[in-house]
């Protein structure tokens, strides 16, 4: 062979080595990104679908029992849990209408819930008795949602309403703040700063709740319900719903009745709405006796959110 091919077949060779590095180094490139972005977004649905183990069983007779998180209840082997599973997590939603939070009912029946959430705290422990006596007169299903600020002045008041079989007591944080994990604020309320706040203002609540009720909460709504996702994923963890809503019916107890009015007419199929309990000086009261008979009159009935699934 002449040196002049053999020249001409190293090059080629050489062109052709080069060329499947480049090609090699850009595909693999390609492919971490792709990986990586796949990693990225999945990252907090790991969090929330990871089936994880239970905790240890601690022997302890005075402690009550905590289903879908231990046989036997210990609070601070809980809270630690939660730091296990959630420390790394890392929030990218913000809002009160976000990933795992439940808006609606899912029915395609003219059905829909009225909850009421009673905030608590300097001006929010008020307690509306002419819209609740309307609720029972009426024969009207509601859920409400109890702050721990709100039970500690209206204890009496909130035993009562949980022995009446037209309520359900749910739980809407120990001091109504927000929920985050890094202190965001929403309504210039300041949220819990830490993975260990947001166990404290959902489960001390929850305690006490049913201390009080004698009865367990199943659904969540924090103060202003605002969320990150993280928040989400720690409530599903600890065996709560996060109920959110379809319509604000009252805008936090500050609209007119007429505004009120408008808000309930748009009610459809599988609506949750949200009112306040604690401002008896606001409109809400007046708004809903106006407008929940027509309602009625188109065929519309009430539930608590425990009956139907959500969504």
């Amino acid at each position: 062979m002449s040196i002049k091919k053999i020249e001409i077949s190293f090059a080629v060779k050489l062109f052709v080595t080069i060329f499947l590095m480049i090609f090699f180094f850009v595909l693999l490139g390609t492919n971490t990104t792709k990986q990586s972005d796949i990693l990225t977004s999945s990252f907090l649905d790991l969090n929330r679908n990871r089936i994880v183990q239970k905790l240890p069983v601690i022997e302890d007779e005075a402690i009550t029992n905590k289903p879908g998180i231990n046989d036997v209840y210990d609070y601070e082997a809980v809270k630690q849990y939660i730091l296990s599973v959630f420390g790394a997590s890392i929030p990218f939603e913000w809002g009160e209408k976000i990933t795992g939070v439940k808006s609606r009912l899912n029915t395609n029946d003219k059905i829909i819930a009225l909850t009421f959430d009673a905030c608590g705290g300097s001006g929010g422990s008020g307690y509306d008795k002419e819209l609740i006596d309307y609720l029972k007169t009426s024969q009207i299903s509601a859920t409400l949602f109890l702050s721990g600020s709100w039970v500690d002045k209206n204890k009496e008041i909130a035993k009562d309403l949980s022995q009446d079989p037209l309520f359900e007591i749910e739980n809407h944080g120990l001091t109504h703040k927000p929920c985050s994990i890094n202190g965001k604020s929403a309504y210039n309320i300041l949220g819990t700063k830490n993975i260990g706040e947001v166990v404290d203002e959902i489960e001390k609540n929850a305690k006490k709740i049913e201390a009080i009720t004698g009865k367990k909460t199943s659904f969540y709504r924090s103060g202003t319900a605002y969320y990150d996702e993280v928040c989400v994923a720690i409530a599903n963890e600890l065996g709560y719903q996060v109920a959110g809503f379809s319509i604000a019916g009252d805008g936090g107890a500050k609209f007119s009745i007429d505004q009120i009015k408008k808000t309930l007419s748009r009610a459809t199929p599988g609506s949750i709405f949200l009112f306040h309990m604690n401002h008896p000086q606001g409109k809400t009261f007046e708004g809903i006796k106006e407008t929940l008979p027509i309602l009625k009159d188109q065929g519309y009935s009430f539930v608590r959110l425990s009956e139907f699934p959500l969504q």
